[in-house]
């Protein structure tokens, strides 16, 4: 037999590498029907999708080490059969119907069309107006930049760039990002302190480990809260415990009946509500870490999108050694980067480099060093300054649109952030409009899916303008608002704060 013969296909511009087409010389079936047969099972099974070119029956003879007659017999019954097609200056490619089969698209594939082309809720039901939280504003991704500085971190990497970097991080990118921290957010830390993740929950994770390694069972969180979160601390045998938050933030006299001795909190720009822990608290809080012996793990998911006057330092810069700084490259450039950080106190960052060493070698180094280069070049703060500019336009038309169409809300969230929290009147039904909004094409969640205990709580909905401009969040409020008027019909209008 002979083995599989590895090409390279050409899609709409796009490669699909190591297809395999076997030909076995000891069998009694003839090697074009063999050929013809290995061609249609690729295409049946989409493999082959519609539109892919196939190699030169010349081309394909050579590589199979047959005539070049077996390979044009097959490809003319393949023809004739409606599977490929061949056009002159074109060369042989899959019959756009694939023989009459419906084309065959990976998972990935068929979820990429979905959100490209509209919304989806859990229930499959396609929506104009994606107002939920947990997006990213990939559109505004600095993809010219961001390739000039993986060329740059490319051409000049040598040897050790290449290998593998340390698990904690390439050396060069922390202490870029340790002074740009240090610079932006008053983060106190230096290089040896701090370690690059994949992403805030390879982080999160770490140190649940770790906590967890140290006797800990119980983790802090924040009430209403992120769910996702606390899905993940339980999945990893923590308890996560609800401590109610107002208009200071986290309720730190309840965290300290609570028992723990750990916290994770958004004292920045609290999520969901906006919340921004305030001086007393930020104080507070410290104590209580260094009463009970724990730590606050400090998320500082959205400082980029929070305008910088006015902003208070991080937690961390009031107690290093009390206070685990985490953020990401998540919300501010994309997702898919899988870059995160902590700077943690050095008696916990020991712990955290013996257990990455146990679960990975590290981060993509040239990764890394792509993004300390566009942290050097000023490319961050240029893309920063972009980004809350574009926001501020955002919440300004959220404020006036939610005044103006769902009368009596009061609009939290402050004057940063992804989202805002809409407190509804006392006499609307949070599900009920939910529903209904859903009914009218939009999808947004509400205030108890983010909460864990804190059911006293006024109805609310959490709308995130991560992902929709101006001129769709002027339009999905105002479908949004038709199906509040519709629940609150003797709704006059209001003002909101």
């Amino acid at each position: 037999m002979l083995g599989p013969y590895h090409f390279a296909l050409c899609t709409g511009g796009h490669l699909a590498w190591h297809l395999a087409l076997d030909v076995d010389r000891g069998s009694r079936v003839p090697l074009a029907l063999q050929v013809r047969d290995a061609v249609r099972r690729l295409v049946e099974d989409g493999t082959l999708r519609p539109g892919t070119r196939l190699p030169s029956s010349r081309q394909l003879a050579t590589d199979l080490g047959v005539s070049r007659s077996v390979v044009v017999e097959a490809y003319e019954q393949l023809t004739a059969e409606g599977y490929l097609v061949t056009r002159r200056g074109s060369g042989t490619s899959v019959a756009e119907d694939g023989g009459g089969l419906a084309p065959v698209s990976s998972a990935l594939t068929a979820a990429a069309a979905t959100s490209a082309s509209a919304p989806v809720d859990g229930d499959g039901t396609e929506a104009a107006w994606d107002l939920r939280t947990g997006t990213s504003n990939l559109l505004a991704f600095p993809r010219q930049e961001w390739i000039r500085c993986v060329t740059v971190a490319l051409g000049a990497a040598g040897h050790r760039e290449l290998s593998y970097s340390p698990p904690a991080g390439v050396p060069l990118t922390r202490h870029i990002l340790a002074g740009y921290l240090g610079r932006v957010r008053g983060v106190r830390t230096r290089s040896e302190d701090l370690m690059i993740t994949s992403g805030f929950a390879q982080g999160l994770a770490l140190l649940c480990r770790v906590l967890g390694d140290r006797g800990h069972r119980t983790l802090a969180v924040e009430d209403p809260g992120h769910p996702g979160e606390r899905e993940f601390i339980a999945s990893a045998r923590i308890r996560p415990v609800g401590i109610p938050v107002d208009a200071e933030g986290i309720r730190v006299d309840l965290l300290e009946q609570s028992g723990a001795r750990a916290v994770l909190t958004t004292p920045g720009h609290q999520f969901p509500t906006g919340a921004c822990l305030s001086r007393a608290r930020r104080e507070q809080l410290i104590a209580w870490a260094r009463a009970v012996d724990g730590y606050v793990i400090e998320d500082d998911y959205d400082n980029a999108y929070r305008s910088r006057s006015g902003q208070p330092s991080a937690l961390q810069s009031l107690a290093p050694d009390r206070v685990v700084y985490a953020g990401s490259a998540s919300k501010v450039l994309a997702p898919a980067l899988r870059l995160g950080w902590l700077a943690a106190p050095s008696e916990l960052m020991a712990s955290l480099e013996h257990v990455r060493a146990g679960w990975d070698i590290g981060c993509s180094g040239l990764e890394q060093l792509a993004f300390a280069r566009f942290i050097d070049t000023g490319g961050l703060d240029r893309h920063q300054r972009r980004l809350r500019a574009e926001f501020a336009g955002r919440r300004e038309v959220v404020r006036r649109e939610v005044a103006r169409r769902l009368p009596g809300t009061r609009v939290l969230g402050g004057d940063g952030g992804l989202q805002a929290y809409l407190e509804l009147p006392p006499a609307v039904d949070e599900d009920a409009l939910i529903r209904a909004a859903r009914g009218r094409s939009v999808l947004i969640r509400g205030g108890r899916f983010h909460t864990l205990t804190d059911t006293g709580r006024p109805p609310a909905l959490v709308l995130s303008y991560a992902t929709v401009g101006c001129e769709g969040l002027a339009r999905g409020i105002a479908e949004l608002g038709v199906a509040y008027r519709r629940l609150l019909p003797g709704a006059e209008e209001g003002e909101t704060t």
